[in-house]
Formats: C-alpha cells, structure tokens, sequence
C-alpha cells in the first residue's frame, strides 16, 4: 500500500469555524508537517508518488494546484484570491466553460512562454487557444498523463450535459488523482480504478449535494476524497456520511 504524506497548514479561523476540526480518516500512514511553499496559502498538503512528493494546493471553489518534480500544474484556475504569490504554470487544465472554471485573466497570470493549455473543446474555443481534449481522451503532458473522463448532470442537465464537458485523471508519479469538474453521481465513476487522491464537487444547484458526493466517492473508493466547489454546502457533511467507510477526508474550506 502506498503510504501517504500530508502537509497541513491550519486553515484561517474563520475558515476552520465554518468546517470543524480537520477530519483524517486516511488509510496508509500519515505525518502532518508545516508547509513549505513560496506561495502563502493556507491548505496545501503533500501526497507520496514515484519519483518525489506531490505537492497539492486547493485554492478555491475548484482552483486546484499541483507540483511535481519542478513542474507546476493548475486545473480551473479562476478568480484567484489576491494576496497569494502563485508559482507560473507549465500547465493549465481546464474541465469547461463557466466563469468560474475558465477565468482569462487567472490564465494571463499564470502563464510563461511555453505554458500549455488542455481543454475541453468548448473552452478552447471561447478562449481562443489550447489543445482540446474529449471525454476518453488520453495525453501526455511534461511527464505525466492526463485523461479526459465524462463529466455531466444526470437530474440538473440544464447545467453540464453529457459529452461536453471533462473531468480528469491525472497519473502522477503512480499517483493517480482524479479531478471530476462539475458533474453528479454519474454511472461512469463506477469505472474509475485506483483513485488515490479525488476532488468531488458538492454546490447545489449546479452539481450534487453532499449525501450524493458520498455515494460517488462508495462507487470508486479514493484513498483520500477532499469536496470541493461547494458553494454553501458544507464539506463536513461528506465527512458525517463516509464516517466508518475507510476513506479518507480532508475538510477544507473551498466555497
């Protein structure tokens, strides 16, 4: 079994007033250690991989940073919070074309001569650049893989229909960590194998409610789950239903 690092910042006191204390239910062995990072965030953690720890910061809603042998990665960088000193991207990853996941001044910040953009082909095009990427698609991308999986609403369509939009597994060193974008509890998650670290969203109206996201993460059992694009639900809410599951959860404020 891998064993697992996490380095955890204390969350802000407001923050931590709003989610409790701070549940870790991780299999695999755990140490908790002061984070080490240029940027001043407050959550970052690390998990172990081949080749070196990966280094995982949520930033919010469904900002999320990764890096990796020196190399920095985003997935949905948007309205990035001011005050922070974000490394520049070697590559970004986009699930889709909301606001709130495909932000072009979050790209113009980020980016350096080089940095490379996936997307699904919707964002491509309203962005204007990027390779796109479509559901069951595989890349290579600066040594790792990525691949495009469905990501969609099955009650609220109205919002994410099938076949537009992706959510992504990344292999990482071994390491595989999904990122599953705007979706509900889709029948496609059934198939995910070997999950080690996953991002579920849990904002209503637009993807599913807390009770849901558990159920989701019961039909492919990531070692570790954090809820994210939460909206005014309360990621301590996935934590109460998977108590006693053996999945491991780390609670953050994300809204």
């Amino acid at each position: 079994m891998r064993s697992w690092q996490l380095r955890g910042a204390h969350a802000s006191a407001q923050s931590m007033a709003r989610v409790a204390p701070l549940v870790l239910l991780v299999v695999g062995a755990l140490s908790a250690n002061t984070a080490q990072a240029q940027t001043k965030d407050t959550s970052s953690f690390t998990v172990s991989a081949k080749g070196g720890p990966i280094r995982v910061w949520p930033i919010k809603h469904a900002s999320v940073m990764l890096e990796f042998r020196g190399k920095t990665y985003y997935v949905d960088p948007a309205s990035l919070p001011g005050g922070a000193e974000y490394k520049k991207a070697d590559a970004i990853l986009i699930t889709h074309e909301h606001g709130d996941h495909l932000d072009p001044q979050a790209i113009k910040l980020l980016r350096k001569p080089g940095t490379t953009i996936l997307a699904n082909p919707n964002s491509v095009t309203k962005l204007g650049e990027g390779q796109p990427i479509r559901n069951g698609e595989k890349r290579k991308l600066l040594g790792i893989e990525v691949e495009a999986v469905p990501a969609y609403n099955v009650v609220r369509t109205q919002y994410h229909p099938k076949g537009r939009d992706n959510g992504y597994v990344l292999t990482v060193g071994g390491t595989r960590i999904y990122f599953a974008g705007d979706t509900e509890n889709i029948p496609e998650m059934k198939r995910l194998k070997g999950i080690d670290l996953a991002f579920l969203p849990i904002n209503l109206p637009y993807t599913m409610p807390p009770a849901e996201a558990a159920q989701a993460a019961l039909a492919f059992r990531p070692k570790l789950l954090v809820p994210y694009h939460q909206g005014q639900s309360n990621p301590q809410d996935v934590a109460q239903a998977l108590k006693g599951s053996g999945i491991g959860i780390k609670v953050l404020s994300l809204p």
